[in-house]
Order: structure tokens, then sequence, then C-alpha cells
């Protein structure tokens, strides 16, 4: 049976500085002064027209993604927080976090984030070696980072995460290890760690660099992780590792959970269950920010996500986690019985791609290794 779960808030600022060679999110160089107040005040309609969907839930978590939000002035970012606090939409265990560019961290930034609400920090470093982030068409340098990590946690936060890649052009085993090691010698709570992939539309794509070969790129994960786990970090997702379980981002594991969020922002997008009817939906706003900001009614388009797919949804996500889902949590958030996957489980498990735990089923070492192939078996 369909069960309502939890909802989170993604808020979307689409402009940076620059636009990266190997970005393929929905994010634009800034040419212009930033329309920051008119932004703001369309996030708020936007965020109004999902009042219904709540269903009288708090967010339990919310991030500012982008794009770069840090380009935001502080009193604007802290209007959009007014709002919140005004219609009690978060409460005293909501992670809020805020995506920040080192590149662009003014004096003062983070005590204003503080002050506003803000209680986690993602940096987005990728590399520690300006000759990477040349390459990577990042704004920041090494020095960048280590002056945006000192003025966070003078600021007071304690809980902060380091957005690394892995796989780039020309790195080394050594290089990546490097890159880990500064890393975990500043003494974040979180690590993201993934390679960087060839998107489609990208400048990387049309014009390739030199990336490892799959045997670097394997001696490149394997060592990493074995120093990432050895110096007290746990891997709970195929990208992601915490210090401690309390510490594991609470927004990404509400994705890959299967659970709500309400996305504002230009090209946003929404998964909101309804219990009561049985049936889940998607929503999404105009992608370029100057049709979002002059839109008049949210949200732009909507979907049903309809019973044959939901199980391929679901794995999309869940099989993402190193400890697996439940049987619970498929029923509660597709609305499905277990049964109705019973014979891809078997298979999965017959190719040694998935364990079962009494109710709960794993990806095995093969399988996390694999994943897009295990996921793939549940397409409908």
């Amino acid at each position: 049976m369909l069960k309502l779960p939890p909802i989170s808030l993604y808020v979307h600022f689409p402009w940076c500085v620059k636009k990266c060679p190997y970005c393929d999110f929905n994010s634009h160089q800034l040419r212009t002064s930033l329309p920051a107040n008119e932004y703001l005040q369309t996030l708020i309609r936007d965020l109004e027209s999902h009042h219904q969907d709540l269903q009288d839930r708090k967010f339990s978590s919310i991030f500012l993604g982008g794009g770069t939000p840090s380009l935001f002035p502080s009193l604007t970012l802290s209007k959009f927080f007014d709002y919140l606090n005004q219609h009690n939409l978060t409460d005293n265990n909501t992670e809020i976090t805020l995506e920040a560019n080192p590149g662009t961290i003014e004096h003062g930034k983070f005590c204003d984030y503080k002050a506003m609400g803000i209680n986690r920090i993602s940096l987005g470093v990728q590399s520690f070696q300006n000759d990477k982030l040349q390459i990577l068409g990042r704004i920041h340098n090494d020095q960048n980072i280590y002056h945006a990590v000192e003025k966070l946690k003078c600021a007071g936060f304690n809980n902060f995460n380091l957005d690394l890649m892995h796989g780039l052009p020309n790195q080394s085993v050594g290089d990546a290890i490097y890159d880990l090691n500064q890393a975990i010698a500043l003494e974040p709570t979180h690590l993201s760690w993934y390679q960087l992939t060839l998107e489609p539309n990208t400048p990387f794509a049309v014009k390739p660099p030199k990336l490892p070969d799959e045997d670097l790129l394997y001696e490149i994960e394997t060592q990493g992780k074995a120093l990432i786990g050895e110096q007290g970090f746990d891997q709970y997702e195929t990208s992601a590792y915490a210090k401690c379980k309390t510490l594991q981002a609470k927004h990404n594991l509400n994705y890959w959970h299967f659970g709500d969020y309400i996305g504002i922002g230009a090209g946003a997008h929404s998964k909101i269950s309804y219990p009561q009817q049985n049936i889940i939906k998607r929503y999404w706003k105009r992608k370029h920010p100057t049709l979002y900001i002059s839109e008049k009614r949210f949200p732009y388009g909507q979907s049903q996500i309809m019973k044959e797919d939901r199980p391929y949804e679901f794995m999309l996500n869940a099989l993402r986690l190193y400890n697996g889902f439940s049987t619970d949590l498929f029923e509660q958030t597709t609305g499905l019985g277990i049964e109705t996957i019973e014979q891809t489980l078997d298979l999965a498990i017959n190719r040694k791609l998935l364990i079962q735990n009494g109710k709960y089923f794993i990806p095995s070492k093969i399988g996390q290794r694999f994943l897009n192939d295990l996921i793939y078996l549940f397409l409908p």
C-alpha cells in the first residue's frame, strides 16, 4: 500500500560565473547583472503552488544547489528563509545544505549562512591540483579551497561535504590519492567522490579530453576507497562517504529512498505521492531562467509514474545504496507488493548481482561494480 514518505525541498539557482565544459546541469553563465530579487519572488510563487503537495508535512531537508547559489546576496537568501519560517515549513531536525563554489565565497558570507539557518555546506572542490582545475574550467584554485574551509569552520559549521572528482584528464593514481589526502586533511564530515563522465551536449563530449583507461580507473577506485575507509569514512552509496551514520546526507538519502521532493527554480523537478488516489506524479518547471521568471502559473509540466514503471524508478535510486533496500520500503513508496518483482529479484540473485538477507535486498560486490546492469533488469 502506498504511504506518504518524507518530503524534501530542492532550490535551483541556475547561474554560474563560468560554465564548466563537463557540466550538463541546467546552469547558465552570468553575462548581465544578477536578477536576484526577481528570482526570489518567482521561487516563492513556485513554492506556493506546491502548498497542497506538502500534505501537512514539513521539509526533512532542504538543498540549495545550482549553478552557484553562493552568487546570490545573503540578504536575498535570508528573505527566502524568512518565508520558510513564517510558514512553519521546517523544524529543528531539518538538514539545510548550501552548495558553494570556493571561488565565489566572500568574507563573512558563511556567518550570514549560519545566521539564516543553513546548517550544512557542500563545497565544490573537484580537485586540489591547479592544472586539473584549469582543465575542468573551474574558477578557483587550491588556495581558494583552503580559505573557504577555514572560513566555514570559523563561522561554526561542523558539518560539511567536499565534492571531489576522479578519472580526470591526465590523472594518475598518485594524483587521485593526493586529492583525497588533501581533502581528508581538512576534516570534512562527508565526502562525495565520483568519476568524471562525458555527458552529451557538453564541450567535453564534442571534444573529449584524454581520460584514464579502465585499468587505471579501477586502480584509482581501489586505492581511493581503501584510503577513505582507513580514514574512518563509511561508504553508504555509490559515491558518498560519511564519518558516521548520523552524518549521511539526509537530502540525498531521501532521493535514494524514493521519498517525495518539491523542486523549485528554473528546470527543477518534483516527485509527489498521493496515497489516497494511489498515484505518484512528477512536475517540472521551465528551464531557461528568463522564461521561468516570467512564468505566470506553476508547474509548467507534469506526468504520472505508471505502476509498471515504478519498480524501475525505485531501483534507479535504491540500488545505489550499499545497504540496499527493504521489502517494506519498496511496498510503501511504490504502492506495489514485493511479489510484483519477485521473478526479477530471483534473476538478479541468480546472477550474483543481488544478495537477499531476510527482508533486505543488497547489491553484491559484483552488483555494485556493474550497477547499471543490475538496474536495467527492472526495466518494464
